[in-house]
């Protein structure tokens, strides 16, 4: 520290000093207690400048922080000053002394050099003393100005600058100096620009040396004192670079026969009039010429990009070039005339790309306008990011043009797969480059959308467009707003006019959405005079109406009729419209408390009537004091029992109730009725889009006088006809009756809570109670007697003592016997040994250097994306050994509490090994044991079988492929030796011996018969061999719900259709015998319904009554990005597939439907879509249902919700959705759907349990070859055997040697540096990069991330440092020359990550015992699901790993590039998934063909029949 200085400080100051710097106070009070100690002996200039600097203060001319950066500055200097002069090369007079004394090796030196240098460019900068306003041009003092309507111009007045925080400053620093030692300096600096710009140079080399000198020094040194002082480095006043950057260039000179700008232009070589006079356009009379070899530069001769802003912040930029005649388009030196400091340069346009690849570009002066040809050499990186720009920006807009619901993956997948045009200095494309340009290409976005029509959709709004907006956190409406179109003729894009094809619909399909729509529209037409909200932050809600477009035109204030009430054109608000499609993608799922619908919202509202009642004939019954009646007569109108009614509601606003008799009495209370209430089609899901005269049975029913009745009216039963199937695509009239205000009818029973419509239930009534039987009461009493659990076949010598033993218990409609096994939730039991459980510890570092991780600090939460740690464990399993209730006093067991005696199972996580064990060991394995545990019957969550692996007949395989909820165990656990021996005899089950011996009652021989008895039952299904449905897969991708299926053994696929080559391809590698159509399903409907029976290739088409099973997902992004219909969005939605595929189920009438889709096809638009989709199906007379599915419930590593709505044709059941097998992480498993503020839930009992544990990422690719990033082999060998349940599964029984598509995607090399420097803890992701310099595999050294403003929300780190990377982390607008790139942090992440939840997860690494984020169709470590690198390797995840996150069989095969093969796995239904919902279809059919071999030709219950 000082050591030797001029102030003659007394010793013990000094020494002061030096404690003080060693002890590391916070920035402020550092330099407020050395000001205090040294004040009195600084000299009298520093002191006085110390008093400006307090007085300024005090009247809040600066801030606190700028007045102690100056403060400590001035203390920096004061106290450096060596023998007199000063050392860090202040200018006197222009003059520089250079460095006279090396460099300081403490920061504190650093930063004086840096704050000096910024003085010096105060005070060099003419700006500063010239204030902000016009511009002269140079040559000549012209003043003609360049009229520059439609060019990037500069701006006239004020207009504050981003680096606010240091101009003014600077501004006020340069007065002081100027007032102190710089006489008449500004006169002087022409003479002193080259001097000056050496120093420049060898003081920025000096400082770089510096600074890579003695890092560790300083570091170590004193790393929180001095690193308090931490200011941003010096930048260039003019263009903005930073100073010390390597990067930086300067302009290299002029020849010696280079021209002045006027003296140029009269150069007859650059005449245009011995040429054909017609060989340029005029523009504004401004001469047109073509330059060449040229450089870019300001004032001070540093090389710049010309499109940063800088000169619509009046910055001068100026070039040099060799100027060609317009005609002439050989970019050669020949011929041209050279030409120095042309300029300034008044605007820059870009005039569309002239019949080739590139845009021409050109410049406007004050006296030409400048069409670039080539660059010079040294200046040639700089343009090429221009071109880079322009060219990146023409990719986005035609490829969005053509694929409107492409993804952000998708659109990153065509830029990396696209081939620069020859002749631009770059070799391939990057998402860094995309984001590098962002703010450029979005707003080429926009201009490109004001262009088009008002209806259009806009493509700023596509999901695509979404993601690099929020990643780089781009301005929308920048340009827009001032008016300054950066394209002088809009960049000549071809328009895509084909589109999609129209929807091919059947009548009923088209009739049910437009009669919907149009009153839909109408409605909204009159909602919508409320006028469109707007941000009114940025800058086109600022602008005035433009008073030219259309919109404006019909403004009453521009003279129009008003009627529109569109908003001007060009003030239409893009930040809402990207938000309203963000908004509808991430519908929340808030949990809406559901009120349970049930008859008391009827009972409290109704209204008597004063009526004549009458009694008709004699009471045909008595029955403890009540007399049924047949008939009654109601004010003369004569009412029987089936007849319906009318019941008045007490709020007139409600439409009236709807009931049938089911019985008439009189008693005690007066004459009454049993009403069996009917619900509206509007109470239902489907809302408002149901039909007005269609009603479903409910089981909700009450008994009430029969003076409420308001009237008679007629329902009836509209059964599908006898040729439903054949009907299909025929059905034109949407009514069903005609509505005479008293007639309704109804199809279907409907369940309230799960959104079930089904068959009425038949229920035939016994003949003495016809007149008094109710459906609703006896299936709500049959649901309340399954709850309750009931014991039978007591021992014949009853003499146990206290208790009662049984053979038999029935619960939830299931029987359970001695012997059974059964579940119980976690908590019914414990075990004796506490495995060593994972400890929930948290995964954040104690310290941490924070200047080397400067991003640390984003990583609060301990919740880490795609952890097991939350999730629940998998039910117990016991068996039983006694079902038993206790006696009461009496000595009469109490029946009402059944209990169970039970033998624990262990599972192998369950033991002293803890989860380890579980990983090696099947899923369905488990340990005996002596253990006995007694438990409520109530408990029990349902019946599994458990046996002995050596008493199976058959392997152990076929067992438990055998069918559902089998578990075995080779060997007994015991707990308190915590060693493995042979079950003990009780455990092993009698099943396979001496079958058929004698039913006995004894507890051994009970085993025995209970066993078989469910062996019995459970090979019964292998008895009704159940028939392989025909089936159509539409929008198949590459097979993964129809591969499912097939496993389930319930469909063959016999046709698919798959539009997209390569998927389409992978089906068929996968299904040879399927007939796959590559052609869109709109024609293929089309050529089936006109009759054709061949399509254009000779492939036969499936004809009606073909096709007994429909599966797909109809992609549905086109309206996903819509909030509310309009005309345009409504035909969008008309012509969308799902319409289409609502049409083949109508045509071909399957016996199955299921349809499947995202989670949020369930909430777009309210609801809308799901509601019309279900509408369609019941008016085509469908059994449906829908439900949210979680795929890693069903036994993959990987959360993915679907949507699926299921359907079964008349005379079939519907299935139920499938009970979950795994647990999973309750954080993605809420399944709940909120419709018009009702929560429904799909059908499952056990909520989140599970039969089995849940499988991770180590159990899906453990075994999996190591590899590099970029690996391309194929096939490969697999390098050993499988480690898991899981792989052995995947793996599949037939020995395969080889490993197919074990291949990953090649990362640039900053990415793939990126990705080598994510660290391998559990939740490790961009934010755990260092901030270093690291040479690439291309040989690139990346850059430091500098952070150069104070941040709002973050303030500084525990060092001191800021963590601003761009002028908005304080408030301001973004600054386009804050932009850094090749950083191994990406800088667009710190830029945006305080809006978007820090970007948690981007470059995010698998976790061993984790699972996957939803598998995407590209990984990409800035996508949408950013956590794609290899748990271990520095990779991202491979083909094959993604395909096994989806559960497809290794032996699948995928088809075309590696691109391709994502794709495929990315867009498909996990085959496990579809294989449980197809399990629950096989289990209906059967059902079925069970209740039709019992055939009681049962008849349906008299409600049924129409009146």
């Amino acid at each position: 520290m000082p050591s030797k200085t001029s102030l003659s400080l007394p010793e013990d100051v000094r020494k002061r000093l030096q404690v003080l710097d060693e002890n590391g106070f916070p920035d402020e009070d550092h330099v407020k207690e050395r000001l205090r100690l040294v004040q009195d002996f600084l000299h009298v200039d520093a002191q006085d400048q110390l008093t400006r600097l307090g007085e300024r203060m005090k009247c809040s001319e600066i801030s606190m922080e700028v007045y102690i950066s100056k403060v400590k500055a001035l203390l920096g200097k004061e106290l450096n000053l060596e023998n007199g002069s000063p050392v860090d090369g202040v200018e006197h007079n222009g003059q520089t002394n250079g460095f006279t004394n090396g460099s300081h090796k403490d920061e504190d030196g650093e930063d004086v050099t840096m704050d000096v240098q910024e003085e010096e460019e105060a005070v060099k900068s003419p700006t500063a003393s010239k204030g902000k306003g016009g511009r002269r041009s140079k040559a000549n003092s012209d003043t003609k100005k360049s009229p520059a309507s439609s060019r990037v111009t500069r701006n006239s007045g004020k207009q504050p600058t981003i680096l606010s925080m240091f101009s003014k400053v600077q501004k006020r620093k340069s007065e002081n100096l100027n007032g102190e030692n710089t006489n008449g300096q500004n006169e002087q600096k022409k003479e002193a620009d080259d001097d000056v710009d050496q120093s420049r140079e060898e003081k920025r080399l000096k400082v770089d040396s510096n600074e890579n000198a003695a890092p560790e020094e300083s570091k170590s040194a004193f790393i929180k004192p001095v690193s308090a002082a931490k200011t941003p480095p010096p930048k260039c006043q003019d263009c903005r670079q930073y100073l010390d950057d390597s990067d930086l260039k300067f302009f290299q000179g002029d020849p010696d026969n280079a021209l002045d700008e006027p003296e140029m232009l009269t150069d007859e070589r650059l005449s245009l009039f011995d040429s054909n006079e017609d060989g340029f356009e005029s523009y504004e009379d401004l001469p047109q010429h073509k330059i060449t070899n040229f450089s870019v530069y300001d004032k001070r001769g540093h090389l710049c990009p010309f499109d940063s802003g800088l000169i619509e912040k009046n910055v001068e930029l100026y070039f040099s070039c060799v100027v060609k005649p317009i005609y002439d388009d050989n970019p050669c030196l020949d011929g041209g005339v050279p030409a120095k400091k042309l300029g300034p340069i008044n605007a820059w346009w870009i005039t569309g790309f002239d019949g080739g690849e590139k845009a021409l570009i050109g410049f406007t002066t004050a006296f030409a306008d400048y069409i670039l040809m080539q660059p010079s050499e040294e200046y040639a990186p700089i343009f090429a990011l221009m071109q880079e720009k322009i060219y990146m920006s023409k990719i986005v807009v035609e490829f969005l043009q053509k694929n409107p619901d492409a993804t952000y993956e998708d659109l990153l997948n065509k830029i990396e797969t696209t081939v620069p045009p020859a002749g631009l200095n770059f070799n391939c494309f990057t998402e860094d480059t995309l984001l590098r340009h962002a703010q450029f290409v979005v707003e080429q976005v926009e201009s490109y959308d004001e262009a088009g029509d008002s209806d259009e959709q806009p493509i700023i709004i596509t999901p695509c467009m979404r993601d690099p907006i929020k990643l780089a956190g781009v301005t929308l409406g920048k340009r827009r707003a001032a008016r300054r179109q950066a394209i002088r003729h809009p960049t000549k894009i071809e328009k895509d006019s084909k589109g999609p094809t129209k929807a091919t619909t059947t009548k009923l399909v088209y009739q049910i959405f437009d009669t919907f729509f149009s009153d839909q529209i109408e409605q909204n037409d009159k909602e919508s005079g409320v006028k469109r909200q707007r941000c009114g932050v940025c800058e086109v809600c600022q602008s005035p109406d433009c008073g030219k477009c259309t919109a404006c035109k019909d403004m009453v204030k521009f003279g129009g009729s008003g009627k529109s009430k569109q908003a001007c054109k060009q003030r239409r608000c893009p930040n809402l419209a990207v938000k309203e499609a963000e908004d509808d993608e991430n519908i929340e799922e808030e949990d809406v408390l559901m009120e349970k619908t049930k008859t008391v919202s009827h009972a409290k509202r109704k209204k008597q009537t004063q009526c004549k009642l009458t009694w008709i004939g004699e009471p045909i019954q008595m029955e403890s004091k009540k007399q049924y009646y047949r008939k009654v007569s109601v004010n003369d109108e004569v009412l029987e029992v089936g007849d319906c009614v009318s019941v008045s509601s007490e709020d007139p606003t409600i439409p009236l109730y709807l009931a049938r008799i089911m019985s008439l009495w009189e008693d005690s209370n007066g004459k009454m009725f049993h009403a069996h209430w009917f619900q509206r089609g509007i109470e239902t899901v489907l809302g408002e889009s149901s039909d007005p005269l269609e009603l479903v049975i409910v089981d909700e029913c009450e008994d009430m006088l029969l003076n409420y009745i308001h009237g008679k009216v007629n329902v009836i039963f509209k059964a599908p006809s006898n040729n439903w199937f054949m009907e299909g695509g025929m059905d034109v009239d949407l009514k069903v009756i005609e509505d005479d205000g008293k007639s309704f009818f109804y199809q279907f029973w409907y369940d309230t809570e799960f959104a079930r419509f089904e068959a009425p239930p038949k229920t035939t009534p016994s003949e003495d109670s016809k007149f008094k039987f109710c459906g609703s009461c006896a299936r709500t009493k049959e649901r309340e007697d399954q709850e309750i659990p009931h014991a039978f076949e007591p021992p014949e010598n009853d003499d146990n003592g206290s208790k009662v033993l049984y053979a038999l218990a029935c619960f939830k409609g299931e029987q359970f016997r001695v012997g059974d096994g059964v579940y119980l939730p976690p908590e019914s039991f414990n075990f004796s040994v506490r495995p060593a459980s994972p400890v929930k510890r948290s995964h954040r570092k104690e310290y941490v250097d924070e200047d080397l991780y400067p991003e640390y600090y984003r990583k609060s939460s301990d919740y880490i994306k795609g952890s097991n740690l939350d999730a629940p464990e998998p039910f117990r399993v016991g068996r039983i050994k006694e079902i038993f209730c206790h006696r009461r006093s009496n000595g009469k067991p109490d029946t009402f509490e059944i209990k169970l005696r039970l033998f624990k199972f262990y599972r192998p996580e369950n033991t002293h090994k803890g989860v380890k064990a579980s990983y090696h060991t099947d899923i369905n394995q488990l340990y005996g044991s002596d253990e006995e545990v007694t438990v409520s019957m109530t408990e029990v969550l349902g019946r599994c079988q458990v046996e002995y692996g050596e008493d199976l007949n058959e392997s152990v395989q076929d067992y438990c492929s055998g069918g559902p909820d089998r578990f075995y165990f080779l060997e007994a656990y015991n707990a308190k030796t915590r060693s493995f021996e042979d079950p003990p005899n009780h455990a092993r089950s009698a099943v396979h011996k001496g079958k058929g011996k004698g039913k006995g009652k004894g507890k051994g021989k009970g085993k025995s018969s209970a066993a078989q008895d469910l062996q019995e039952s459970q090979s019964e299904p292998q008895k009704t061999k159940v028939p392989k449905y025909r089936t159509l897969d539409v929008f198949s991708g590459c097979g993964g719900l129809s591969e499912g299926f097939h496993q389930a053994d319930i469909s063959e696929t016999l046709w698919a259709i798959e539009m997209w080559e390569p998927a389409a391809q992978a089906f068929r590698l996968n299904n040879p015998g399927t007939t796959v159509f590559t052609e869109d399903c709109n024609v293929l409907l089309k050529l089936v319904m006109s009759g054709e029976k061949t399509n254009s290739l000779g492939q036969k088409l499936p004809q009606k009554g073909d096709v007994e099973m429909l599966c797909g997902g109809p992609p549905c992004q086109g309206f996903s990005g819509m909030n509310r219909f309009n005309s345009r969005t409504y035909s969008k939605f008309k012509n969308s597939l799902v319409v289409s595929y609502l049409s083949y189920c109508d045509y071909y009438r399957p016996k199955f439907f299921l349809l499947e889709n995202v989670r949020n096809f369930v909430s777009f638009k309210n609801s809308m879509v799901l509601k019309l989709t279900l509408r369609c199906l019941v008016r085509m007379g469908y059994q449906c249902t829908f439900g949210v599915l979680q795929a890693g419930q069903y036994g993959v590593a990987q959360t993915r919700r679907r949507a699926i709505i299921l359907a079964a044709a008349p005379g079939e059941k519907l299935p139920r959705y499938p009970e979950p097998l795994h647990v999973f992480a309750p954080r993605a498993c809420s399944l709940s759907v909120v419709v018009d503020d009702r929560k429904y839930i799909s059908n499952v009992t056990r909520g989140n349990g599970g039969i089995f544990r849940t499988i991770t990422v180590r159990d899906t690719m453990s075994d999996s070859p190591e590899i590099r990033n970029g690996a391309s082999a194929l096939e490969i060998s697999y390098n050993g055997e499988p480690q898991s349940w899981f792989q052995r599964q995947i793996r599949g029984a037939q020995y395969q040697p080889i490993l197919r598509d074990h291949i990953c995607k090649d990362m640039s090399a900053l990415v793939e540096g990126r990705m080598r420097h994510i660290p391998l803890a559990p939740g490790s992701d961009w934010r755990d990069l260092p901030n270093i310099e690291v040479r690439l595999k291309d040989g690139i050294m990346t850059k430091k991330l500098r952070y150069t403003h104070s941040d709002k929300k973050n303030g500084r780190s525990s060092t001191g440092a800021l963590r601003g990377v761009c002028a908005c982390a304080g408030g301001k607008p973004c600054d386009p020359a804050d932009r850094q790139f090749n950083t191994l942090i990406p800088w667009c992440l710190p830029h945006t990550g305080n809006r978007h939840n820090h970007w948690a997860g981007l470059y995010g690494r698998l976790e061993w015992d984790g699972f996957f984020s939803t598998t995407v169709t590209n990984p990409e470590p800035m996508g949408k699901q950013g956590r794609v690198l290899h748990p271990e390797q520095h990779r991202v995840v491979s083909v094959r790993e993604c395909a096994r996150s989806q559960g497809f069989p290794d032996t699948y095969r995928f088809f075309g590039n590696i691109l391709d093969k994502h794709r495929q796995v990315g867009n498909a239904v996990p085959p496990p998934l579809s294989r449980a919902i197809g399990l629950e279809i096989k289990k209906c059919v059967m059902e079925r063909m069970k209740e039709e071999q019992a055939s009681e030709n049962a008849r349906p219950e008299k409600m049924e029949v129409s009146d």
